[in-house]
This record gives C-alpha cells, structure tokens and sequence, in this order.
C-alpha cells in the first residue's frame, strides 16, 4: 500500500481537530472519484460498488458486503438483519448505537437494547454469558430474547481504547454457545487493527456482522459497509431499501472508498502518533487532566471543569476540540492533521490547560 503525504492546512485556517470526520478527499482520492466506471446500483450494476464490497468483505474475512451511506445506516441495517421485532440488542452503556443513533432500533426497527455497565472492560466474561437470554421464548413467554450482542471496537466515549483480543475472543465463543449474533461497530476498527498490529482480518473474523466507517480514519468523503455472511448482508440490503439508502450511480463514492482502502490503512499509525505526542504535550501542562497512558489510537480525552468554556477559547486560539461531556473535552488526530499541526495545538493547548485551577482543588 502506498503511503500519501500529509497535507498541510493553509495558513489561517484553523486547526480543527473536533472529529476524524472532518478530512477532506486528497488529490489522488478526488482523481479516483472523477475517473470511476459507475452503473446504477439499485441493479447491482455498478462496477466499483461491486469490487468495494468484495474487497472489504475479503479483507476482514467474510462472504459479504454492503455500501451504505452513513456508519448510523450501517449499525441498523447490520443489526436488524440479526435482530427479529421484539428482541432485544446487548450493548456497553457507553456505545454509540445507544447513545448518539436517536433510537433508532426501537422507533424504526421494533428491536429494543439493554446495556450492561462494563461489557468493554471490567464485567466479568462469565457475567456476560448470563445476561444473554438466549433460550427459546417458549421458555418463558414474559422474557424477551437476546439476539445480538453488539460491541464498538475503539470505543468512542472512552477516548478510542481498544478492546483486548482475548476478551473477544472469550466473547465470541460465549455468542456461539448461546446462539447470539456477535455485532462489531466498528467505525474505527482500522485504528485497532494498527493499534493491536493485527491485520484487519484477524478482528474482522471474530464478528458475525460488522459495520466498518470509510469517512473516519480512511478520510473518504462518504460512506460505510455492512460486512458479514450472504444471508445477513442480504437482510441488511433490504432494510437499507426500507430506510431510503439505496443509491444509483454510487461508484464516484465507492471509488473513494476503495482508495482509502488502497492508500490510507498503514498511514493510520501517524495519528496514533500525533494524538500521544498530542497527549504527551498536554500531560506535561496539567499532569492530572490528561493521561496519556490511555491515548492508545487516535483521541485525547482532557478533563477541565467546564467544557464548553474550554473549548471557546481553544477556538478563539485558532484550534477546534469537541466538546464530549460537561467536564470533558476530546481531540481527535487525523489525515489532514500534520506534525505542524499537531505542534500548533499544543501551543495553544497546553497554556489554556496550565492556567486552569489544579485538578481536584
């Protein structure tokens, strides 16, 4: 895979590091889109769909795939596909399908979802397993059953961690034994792979279903895929038809998909390299408000006491940060983000954070 240089923002525009979603195609990307064989794909006639589907499913090891829109499309239609009305979805509290999706499994898809406080880290494997309500509901008629196990690999709300191998591991068997769909969001499952040096397949094997974002870290304009079995993709295909998602000449979009893919993979381990620099920096200015030993892919998580204060002036500095709680601010390194860049932050970063009263007085 070819490595593209970084890009360097203009002079005056400001530094924004809100979200790895705000990239812009870069030259060869733009060039990809213009130049892309496309057909209507409502048909399943479009050529370069067609070879970014198979490519994603032959990369993360699985029969199927399909192009969507958004990675919010792509959880629904992967866990509808595994999720009958009136069952229910397992989740982290802090994952993003319950949390930042509106609802969207109960009010468009009659699938209800349960949390679990600590399902990412601290719940013991063992207590998992009996949370799942797996069994016939025949069994008891007043319990609603499990069908979908669901985990987001890095996790959003906890900085961009990534989940340990074994843990699963232990989790896939735990799903097989009870007959339960094992979902991965994983919008940003590249910055694990590259995380843990592992190539995407090895995680990609342990899921049932998985929805994977294109516009995050591989910097496409637009885009994500449901990646699994035959059967799930197809029942995924036709929720998307339901939700509006089908799209005709989609080949411009997928061919920037397919160069993210081509070019932009190995290239992730520069944000995981910026974002501790990034960290490392911030740590120095106010050692208990940032803890760089948690940066392990591309975010920084900062306590301060008022966020939306913080920010203002971040921005005021030239540098956009977003805002992720009350007391909590991330940042998040991406493609456009240059070592310049990531300097200039913590210049005017650090300051704000050295000024601030000492954490916990």
């Amino acid at each position: 895979m070819s490595v593209q240089p970084p890009r360097t923002r203009p002079a005056g525009l400001p530094v924004d590091l809100r979200s790895d979603t705000v990239t812009r195609p870069t030259p060869g990307m733009r060039r990809a889109m213009a130049e892309a064989e496309v057909g209507d794909d409502v048909y399943r006639e479009d050529p370069t769909v067609r070879e970014l589907e198979e490519q994603a499913a032959a990369l993360l090891g699985h029969e199927a795939a399909l192009f969507v829109p958004s990675g919010t499309m792509g959880n629904f239609c992967a866990l509808r596909a595994g999720a009958p009305v009136g069952t229910e979805v397992v989740a982290d509290t802090d994952a993003h399908i319950v949390t930042y999706e509106l609802g969207g499994l109960a009010a468009l898809g009659g699938v209800q979802t349960r949390t679990l406080s600590g399902l990412a880290d601290t719940l013991d494997p063992a207590d998992i397993a009996a949370q799942l309500r797996a069994f016939p509901v025949a069994h008891n008629y007043n319990m609603v059953r499990t069908s979908v196990l669901a985990v987001e690999n890095t996790r959003a709300r906890a900085g961009g961690r990534v989940w340990p191998l074994e843990r699963l591991d232990r989790l896939r068997l735990i799903t097989e034994d009870a007959g339960v769909v094992l979902h991965c969001d994983g919008a940003r499952l590249w910055n694990a792979a590259v995380a843990l040096d592992v190539p995407p397949r090895r995680l990609g094997e342990i899921f049932g279903t998985l929805s994977v974002c294109l516009s995050k870290g591989l910097g496409a304009p637009v885009g994500s895929l449901v990646v699994g079995g035959a059967e799930h993709v197809e029942r995924a295909r036709e929720w998307r038809k339901r939700l509006g998602g089908g799209m005709r000449q989609a080949g411009v979009l997928a061919a920037a998909g397919l160069y993210a893919l081509r070019h932009h993979l190995d290239r992730l381990a520069d944000d995981h390299r910026h974002a501790a620099a990034l960290a490392a920096t911030l740590a120095d200015a106010a050692p208990r408000r940032v803890h760089p030993e948690r940066t392990e892919t591309n975010m920084v998580l900062v306590d301060v006491p008022d966020a939306a204060a913080f920010c203002a002036q971040a921005a005021d500095g030239g540098v956009l940060v977003g805002l992720a709680g009350p007391t909590t601010i991330r940042i998040v390194t991406h493609l456009d983000a240059d070592d310049t860049a990531i300097r200039r932050a913590g210049d005017v970063l650090a300051p704000l954070l050295n000024a601030l009263p000492p954490a916990g007085s």
